[in-house]
This record gives structure tokens, sequence and C-alpha cells, in this order.
């Protein structure tokens, strides 16, 4: 087999998750989705589709009619992106596969910025590039860009910088001024951005007014070296689906079709049938689903911030809470002893960055907020188990 692959690390998030798995005692939120089931509407569009023979084939680049409704679902938030830009794949993971797969050779640069979803920096590496790392730094518990340290690493020798923002593990959002800075320097040195704007819906600062995070979208040019990908999964509650779509130059969409063809050949009929749905009906999922994920952070970021030797920062888009505890600085053994010990089920931070090392990340699309404060309380009384019997009075 090739070297790439065998170098491949498995999940640590499965890792900690298939120590819990099967127990009914556990309070899991390591995996990132919510909990809530695909709006019946939605579920009902692949029904239909099922019962009326839809079995077949469609389009490599996906069905005209999906294609045309994320054009105008896309169009209503950042301006025009005609359908002739569009691809549609079998769910967000394929969306990056087949952008790397169509931007990088063997030994070309790629820059990411971590933490971050460890499929990100993985998947150019299963190319054959070579991979560097850029650290979002802690401060205070709030993630942060150092955009010089960014700016100095993106060089023409660099084929495409990766970015996930809003950022899974840590919350961190892009600003509109850092976007355009790193726009015009990839426009100097002729360097791909790929986008991952997955979470983009899911955002919660006040500096909006069309209800998502900033998107390269918004500043590039149709022309411009710039790959958007974007998935059904988080923001209209389709996880397992498998369906996401690209964004990118024209002159690109059907070499990435021969890409399709060659990967899954299309996403099933009956799912894009519901994705059509889905973008028809948008109003009445992601706004609810954005106003109860707020909830669910406004929950659980002040009782995690009030328990003893927690640090973390209000994380302004996304669905985690990213924290440490001060004194626990291997989050993969603390999180496989949280499962067992407390029975709460975490994601380490060693599965985004090794920065991230004594990070936990705790996914809160929960249906029900309460789940939160019971898996604190939790955390918290293991935490108080953890210290000298001298030091737990009061707690």
């Amino acid at each position: 087999m090739r070297q790439a692959v065998l170098n491949l690390e498995e999940s640590r998030i499965r890792e900690v998750a298939n120590a819990g798995m099967g127990r009914d005692d556990v309070l899991a939120f390591w995996f990132g989705e919510s909990d809530e089931v695909t709006p019946d509407f939605i579920r009902q569009a692949a029904i239909e589709s099922l019962q009326r023979g839809e079995t077949f084939y469609s389009h490599n680049l996906g069905l005209p009619e999906l294609r045309q409704a994320v054009s105008t679902y896309m169009s209503a938030l950042h301006g025009p992106v005609e359908s002739g830009r569009i691809a549609i794949t079998s769910g967000g993971v394929n969306a990056l596969m087949i952008a790397i797969q169509a931007l990088v050779d063997a030994g070309d640069e790629v820059v990411a910025v971590t933490p971050v979803w460890p499929n990100l920096t993985a998947q150019p590496a299963i190319m054959g590039a070579r991979v560097r790392c850029v650290a979002l730094k802690p401060v205070d518990g709030e993630w942060t860009l150092d955009l010089p340290s960014l700016l100095a690493a993106v060089t023409p020798a660099t084929k495409v910088l990766i970015l996930n923002a809003p950022n899974n593990p840590t919350g961190w959002t892009l600003t509109r001024r850092e976007q355009q800075a790193l726009l015009d320097h990839c426009r100097r040195t002729g360097t791909w951005i790929l986008a991952d704007e997955v979470y983009e819906r899911l955002y919660f600062a006040d500096d909006t007014d069309n209800g998502c995070a900033p998107s390269f979208l918004d500043i590039a040019a149709a022309d411009d070296r710039l790959v958007v990908v974007h998935s059904f999964s988080k923001s209209f509650l389709m996880t397992g689906w498998r369906l996401g779509w690209l964004v990118m130059p024209p002159d690109m969409t059907h070499h990435v079709g021969k890409l399709i063809e060659f990967n899954t050949s299309c996403a099933s009929v009956f799912t894009q049938r519901a994705g059509v749905v889905a973008l028809h009906r948008t109003a009445d999922v992601t706004p609810r689903v954005v106003a109860h994920l707020k909830v669910c952070r406004d929950t659980l970021i002040p009782l995690l911030a009030a328990v003893p030797g927690v640090q973390l920062a209000l994380p302004r888009g996304g669905m985690y809470a990213f924290f440490r505890v001060s004194g626990f600085d291997d989050s993969l053994v603390t999180a496989k002893r949280l499962v067992v010990e407390a029975g709460l089920g975490l994601a380490p931070g060693d599965a985004f960055a090794p920065e991230a090392r004594g990070w936990l990340r705790w996914c809160f699309a929960s249906h029900d907020p309460n789940r939160l404060a019971l898996g604190v309380d939790r955390l918290r009384t293991w935490l108080a188990d953890q210290r000298p019997a001298n030091e737990r009075i009061g707690v």
C-alpha cells in the first residue's frame, strides 16, 4: 500500500467513542452532529422520490433542479452564484476530497490553519502533498489568528491554502478584513483558497446582515482561485444523508464533473430530491436550528466557565465548546477516562492538532439543553474526585 495511506492516523474521536458505544449511561457529545432527526417534510421528499422509482443515476454534477436551488440559496446570501459554478457531491467530505484531487499534485505545498477537523489536513497528505500548518493561538480561552504569520507562510510555492471558518473545533471565525487580506495575498502568490464554510449559517455574532458568517464568496470574483465547500449536514439536520456541494470558478466545473464520475458517479437522486425541498424551505429549518443552537451554547458556556480550572471563550460560530481544564494536559487520556469514570463523552483536542492536545471539544447540538447541564454536573463531580481528599471540602 502507499505509505501516505499507511501513515494515516485513525480517528481519535472514534477511539474515544468506541469506549462508550453501547453504554446507555453515557451522555455522548463527541460527534459533530445534532441529536435531532431531519425534519419530516425533507424525509418525505426522499420517500416520495423512492416511491416514484427514482433509483437511477443522475448527472455527475447533480440534478439541474438542485443545482439551481443551490444557486438561488447562495445568491441570496452572497450575491450572484451561477448554477454553472456548482457541483453536487455525496457529502461535504466528498466535496473536500474532490477539491483536493482537482487542485493538488504529489509534492505540492499546502498550508492549513489548525486546529481543524482532521480530514482537511489528511486529504492533501493522501494525495502526496506537503502539509504545513499555521496554528491559531489561544488567548484567554479564545483561539485567534496571527494574520502576519499566515501571510508569511503562504508563498508562490503554496498551491492551496485551506481554511475552515467558522471553525471546527474552536468556533474561531474569520473577519471580513482578514478574508480580504488573505484573498489579496493569494491573488499575488497564485495560491488557491479552499474554504470549508459548512458552518456559515451557524453563526451567533451580531455583525451579520444576511444570517451567516463572513464568506469569501462575498468578496471574490467568479474566476478567482477559490473553491468553497458546503454541506446539508449541519444547517438542515441532514448529517446521515451525505449531500453537499462545491462552488468554484466556472471553467473548473466540467472537470470536477469528471472527478465525481470516477469517485461516486453522482449523489443518489432521492437524496437530491430531499435537498431541493430543504433549500426551498430553508426558512422552516435553518433559523430554528440556529436559534436552538444559540440557546444550547448560552446554556453550556456559562456552566462550563463556572467549573473550577476550566478555561474557554464564547464561540462566535459552529456547534462546539472548546475548552481545557488545568492539570489535564493529555486530552485523549482525559476523554477516555471521562467516558469510563463519569459517563461523559467528549472529543479529545488531540484529534484536531498537536497544539490542541490539552483541550476537549463538546458538541452542544442537543435537542434538550438539560442534557448539557447534566453533562457539566458529571464533569464537575469527576474533577472534584480527582483532587486530594484534603481539598474536596466544600465541593
